[in-house]
């Protein structure tokens, strides 16, 4: 993707969503669960709908694909599997949304298409066509996924027209925070697989622009303007983390960039795209979370500083963190990309899911 964006064949993230189209299958009801592709509020969406009667009103999911905001689709095979077998054990309705993509389509588009979609299906009308119980609905996602999960949940608790509250909401190994690119999990997993920190830049800057002045800033930690400088205090590690996780790092704070590219591009600065920018009187409205964290990975400590913040707010919060998982890791879950890990790490998933949901 990098040699074809270099010359000119191609923009670097249609190389890589050639990943994605590889891997897409067909929705395919089977004896347990019916799967169509259809659309909420012209958003598409992946509905998975159980067969067996329910006893009672079901539970249901909201779900977002990761990707880093430009890649990833419903239908991917991993996601396909989950959402299933989500439906089928659960037996619970589970809506997976296909918003749109950057950088066709730019922050805040990807949120607006994930909030759209669930607030439509949160109608009273809406989860009743689904015999869905309303006090038994959550948001889910993983990685750029979990952040839009983290911002709709927000979102919703500032819409005077939405009166189901949500259930729960669940983070996995979700990107939370734009403003600190050099936390002590971008220094310890720099270069580790799938999510590399310089990866993880272009999918922050994507979001926002393919300004590579952007880029370049956000890669050096120095794209936050002073005027700015307040905002660090609700991202600051050194205070956050626990000490496991903050070993020998010292915290020096990111430096000052430029004010201009701030006004330029001030996605990076708002609480839909960075939700750990809310305030704590926000925070304490929230709903109980589901926090996956894996040792090895950039987005360790996005998650890990939630957790710490949701926790101060009096949130109930269930944080796993796995030491020995790397991101995206619960999604090896089929052949021939089968580890255990992923196994162990959907097996504690889908248990939560069944206790609390």
């Amino acid at each position: 993707s990098e040699a074809a964006d270099r010359l000119g064949l191609m923009h670097y993230i249609e190389g890589m969503r050639l990943i994605t189209v590889l891997e897409l299958v067909a929705p395919t009801p089977n004896e347990n669960v019916t799967v169509t592709n259809t659309e909420f509020n012209n958003v598409p969406v992946r509905l998975y709908l159980p067969r067996r009667p329910p006893d009672g009103l079901r539970r249901a999911m909201v779900y977002f694909h990761g990707g880093g905001w430009c890649l990833g689709d419903a239908g991917m095979k991993s996601y396909d599997h989950i959402s299933q077998r989500i439906s089928n054990e659960l037996n619970a309705v589970v809506v997976s949304v296909n918003y749109r993509l950057a950088p066709e389509h730019r922050f805040p588009v990807p949120f607006e298409d994930a909030y759209s979609a669930t607030k439509f299906f949160l109608q009273s009308k809406v989860l009743s066509q689904y015999r869905v119980h309303p006090a038994r609905v959550c948001v889910a996602g993983d990685s750029a996924g979990g952040n839009l999960a983290a911002a709709v949940a927000q979102q919703l608790l500032e819409d005077p027209e939405v009166k189901t509250k949500l259930k729960a909401q669940i983070l996995l190994y979700p990107a939370l925070q734009a403003l600190d690119l050099d936390l002590p999990s971008y220094r310890d997993n720099e270069n580790k697989p799938l999510l590399p920190r310089s990866l993880t830049v272009r999918f922050w800057s994507e979001y926002f622009t393919s300004d590579p002045a952007l880029r370049e800033a956000m890669a050096s930690n120095r794209h936050v303007p002073a005027e700015s400088g307040h905002l660090l205090q609700l991202v600051n590690w050194s205070r956050l983390l626990p000490a496991e996780m903050r070993r020998a790092h010292v915290y020096g704070g990111p430096a000052f960039g430029s004010a201009a590219l701030a006004q330029r591009y001030p996605g990076f600065l708002d609480p839909r795209a960075s939700p750990l920018l809310a305030s704590d009187a926000r925070l304490q409205r929230l709903p109980p979370a589901y926090i996956l964290t894996c040792e090895h990975d950039v987005l360790r400590d996005d998650g890990a500083m939630y957790a710490e913040r949701l926790r101060a707010a009096g949130v109930p919060v269930t944080h796993h963190h796995a030491k020995d998982a790397f991101h995206g890791a619960m999604m090896f879950v089929l052949w021939p990309f089968e580890l255990a890990v992923g196994h162990r790490l959907l097996g504690t998933y889908m248990g939560w899911l069944n206790d609390n949901l």
